[in-house]
């Protein structure tokens, strides 16, 4: 079995990309519906890792895609994967842990990319001067938010990155519908701590619906791959609570097709939250149960989401900051 992190990898505008290497991890919505505005609060991360190997490359330095939701008007919650070793200015972060500020966030249906001139023609050796001009065509646009910090679960670790799989951005401004005007006023919500364990009898699961939102790819295989950078959505039940090599409590897995269910998630789709719809009153609470962490597989026919409603995740969520002191 190979975790694949949900991450993406930008070619030339984030719709293309190259899929990462079957030892890191890696998972956007396959089937589903588009989200028409339902979850104005989740957006697509673009991030920029300095040590990252890009082959097309003389110098290091990659761009990467991920899911996050806003949990107020400038905070936003992911993947640890998708905030660790964030670049400060381009250049690799003193912690890898916290304090990386090369990363945007963009809550629109469909991101603006059309602002980034093609990463063919900066190839081979002009891979700094990408990162200066993308910098600064993010940092001018009005629908693109940059970071002031980055924070990583403090325990995580890249090469066991599902044991402790969420990270948080703190954004430099507050983010407004269509890049001006209104603030939103609708956020994602943390659970109570064990949250999930309430799911835990046949009976429960079989109820329980949730859903999972995010911006990865529609569909993937070995070879190819279509969809992305749109903001998707999906209904699932919760099948298991053991999400990969039997680690319970800290992965779950959702479902991807059947049982009244509509889709599941795939590359791009990292740090994409998946809320508890299962009662009307539960759908307006936003909770957010999970993160998505990771795929089994090319083709996105089986994920892992990362529990939020333990009482380490519960205490890093609540003070970012402080959880390295």
């Amino acid at each position: 079995m190979s975790l694949i992190p949900g991450r993406l990898t930008v070619i030339a505008f984030a719709s293309a990309a190259l899929l990462v290497s079957t030892t890191q991890p890696a998972t956007a919505i396959v089937g589903g519906e588009p989200d028409d505005y339902e979850h104005p609060f989740v957006g697509q991360l673009l991030f920029y890792v300095p040590d990252a190997v890009d082959s097309r490359f003389d110098d290091p330095g990659g761009w990467y895609n991920c899911t996050g939701t806003l949990i107020d008007a400038d905070t936003v919650v992911t993947a640890g994967h998708c905030t660790y070793a964030v670049g400060t200015e381009g250049e690799v972060p003193e912690d890898p842990l916290h304090g990386g500020t090369d990363v945007w966030f963009s809550v629109e249906e469909e991101p603006d990319y059309s602002i980034l001139p093609p990463s063919s023609t900066y190839v081979p050796d002009r891979n700094d001067e990408r990162y200066e001009d993308w910098a600064a065509a993010l940092d001018a646009s009005p629908t693109w938010h940059e970071a002031e910090s980055t924070f990583t679960h403090p325990d995580y670790v890249d090469a066991a990155f599902l044991l402790h799989d969420v990270g948080v951005v703190e954004l430099s401004e507050p983010v407004l519908l269509d890049g001006e005007g209104e603030p939103l006023t609708e956020f994602g919500t943390l659970p109570e701590e064990n949250y999930l364990d309430t799911y835990y009898s046949k009976a429960a699961r079989r109820d329980g619906l949730f859903e999972s939102v995010g911006y990865g790819l529609e569909g993937s295989s070995p070879k190819s791959s279509f969809g992305g950078d749109t903001r998707r959505k999906a209904d699932r039940r919760l099948v298991s609570f053991k999400g990969a090599y039997g680690y319970k409590n800290i992965s779950v897995m959702f479902s991807h097709a059947g049982r009244g269910t509509t889709g599941g998630t795939c590359f791009g789709d990292s740090g994409g939250p998946t809320f508890d719809i299962s009662t009307p009153e539960l759908e307006e609470q936003n909770v957010i149960v999970a993160v998505t962490s990771f795929g089994l597989n090319y083709n996105c026919n089986a994920s892992g989401s990362y529990r939020l409603d333990q009482p380490d995740d519960i205490a890093f969520l609540e003070d970012p900051a402080g959880a390295y002191e």
